[in-house]
């Protein structure tokens, strides 16, 4: 139950009325410092003199009354939409901009918002977008060079820096199904500089690819659906490819077991592979498998186990129309040219062609561990597995 205000708020503020009748607001303005003084924490009283202020020219004063009110509760829309157009009035961008972000994301929570709202929250947005632009165009010509002249690593992280203080991105983190290992840089695409020997898997692209397509031609049963729910799962993003080739794996090693059958009709793949430094953990690592996607279909949104490991793409057949986010970053495949990502970073993958796309792809430890502590992993595994047997 609300608390009566007392009689001499109630008598200050009925003067701060009948003056703004006539009127006049510097007396207003006095009528409510007076009120305000009986009763400091009525929002309403701090909105009048707020408006007094306004109409009395005093945009000092309206900006120290609004930001009072705000003091007293932070999601009261109408203060903020008024501290937003006082800052948009007075050509103070970045703070009208940042009551104008507060404003679009307290109204998320309104149900049937009203059409006056409405009205304000499309201005809001426009305002919010082309302050942004304003800030990324300034930020463009004063920092390209700098960004420009960094290593590769740094570019990108000061690129996603800029971007996600823009708000033009997110950052993403890890999230394990599995295995989390604390304190490894949550990095959406691994450096290169961590695998020279990509340029050995390069060298080799396109003996893998005849053997690919030797292999599509006549896959017996080495290809089958990626994808494979549990009877009785409930429909969920992946139920569209369930036990469906529309994305299909051709194996060649499954969860450190080697598929025998397809590294014979493979052997430079199978020679690639043994070149790369894997992770061998029983019953779990390596896994290496040609990633068939066929056209126009879409592999959800989705993070994978361990970020203990990283996966590798070797881009072997790739049409146009297609392409591979990680976290905040997009970036299309290329043939010949492997990357490295984390996939405990939240990725998804499309090809919008009307061919089919495929990418060789395999896990290798991730390059932030040292040998001591990858055989720290090796050995939880294989501890874990021993007890549980």
């Amino acid at each position: 139950m609300a608390s009566t205000p007392p009689p001499a708020a109630l008598e200050a503020n009925s003067r701060g009325l009948d003056a703004m009748r006539r009127q006049a607001f510097a007396e207003a303005a006095s009528h409510f410092r007076k009120a305000l003084e009986a009763d400091p924490t009525a929002i309403g009283l701090w909105a009048n003199l707020a408006h007094a202020c306004r109409e009395a020219g005093d945009p000092a004063g309206e900006q120290a009354a609004l930001e009072s009110a705000l003091d007293l509760d932070r999601r009261n829309i109408p203060t903020l939409i008024r501290l937003a157009q006082l800052h948009e009035r007075s050509g103070h961008g970045r703070e009208a901009m940042i009551q104008w972000e507060a404003l679009l994301q307290l109204a998320k929570g309104i149900d049937n918002p009203s059409s006056e709202l409405l009205a304000l929250l499309d201005h809001a947005r426009s305002y919010v977008d082309q302050h942004k632009a304003t800030l990324e165009q300034g930020l463009a010509r004063t920092l390209r060079q700098s960004i420009a002249d960094l290593d590769p690593t740094a570019r990108r992280r000061a690129t996603a820096f800029v971007d996600h203080s823009l708000g033009l991105r997110p950052i993403y983190t890890n999230e394990c199904a599995g295995l989390c290992y604390p304190f490894l840089p949550a990095d959406e695409f691994f450096d290169e500089s961590h695998f020279p020997w990509f340029a050995d898997l390069a060298a080799a692209t396109d003996a893998i690819r005849a053997e690919l397509r030797a292999l599509l031609a006549d896959p017996g049963d080495a290809l089958r659906p990626y994808v494979k729910l549990d009877t009785g799962t409930p429909q969920n993003k992946w139920s569209a490819l369930d036990n469906q080739l529309d994305w299909g794996a051709c194996f060649l090693w499954e969860y450190g077991q080697p598929n025998q059958p397809v590294l014979d009709r493979c052997p430079a793949t199978a020679a690639a592979l043994a070149a790369v430094p894997a992770a061998h953990i029983p019953g779990r690592a390596p896994s290496a498998f040609f990633s068939i996607l066929k056209p126009h279909t879409r592999i959800p949104p989705h993070t994978g186990v361990s970020n203990t490991r990283a996966i590798i793409h070797l881009p072997l057949i790739v049409p146009d129309h297609c392409g591979f986010r990680v976290g905040g970053e997009t970036r299309p495949w290329v043939e010949g040219v492997p990357f490295a990502f984390d996939d405990t970073i939240e990725h998804e993958a499309w090809n919008e062609s009307d061919e089919v796309r495929a990418v060789l792809i395999f896990d290798v430890w991730n390059p932030h561990l040292s040998q001591a502590e990858q055989k720290v992993i090796a050995d939880y595994y294989a501890t874990v597995d021993d007890l549980a047997s």
